[in-house]
């Protein structure tokens, strides 16, 4: 193991340096994963937030981490919403912090 020679613009630090195994994006930025994590914990390593609030568009990083106050809800492209505290991160995940445009 060996410490990062740099801190990420994240909000969780990691220990050691790890290894993507996993690549998930958000909002069309590419961002390393790791399996067993949730979508939560690879964002918040590699952004300082999952999106806006939709009240007073102020930066949010999830509130409860349970699953309960549905603060880091994002939605998959097919407009699918999801939490992402609870939600394991999958290669090739695409989210986007506001629900896609229905097509007319």
């Amino acid at each position: 193991m060996t410490a990062p020679a740099a801190s990420p613009p994240g909000l969780f630090v990691p220990i050691y340096e790890l290894a993507a195994e996993l690549f998930i994006s958000l909002d069309g930025i590419r961002m390393p994963g790791r399996r067993g994590e949730t979508v939560m914990s690879v964002l918040l390593r590699n952004a300082a937030a999952l999106g806006r609030s939709e009240f007073d568009g102020r930066s949010r990083a999830g509130f409860c981490l349970m699953g309960a106050c549905q603060d880091c809800s994002l939605w998959s492209m097919d407009g699918g919403r999801i939490r992402a505290c609870m939600t394991m991160a999958e290669d090739g995940m695409a989210l986007v912090t506001a629900p896609p445009l229905a097509e007319i």
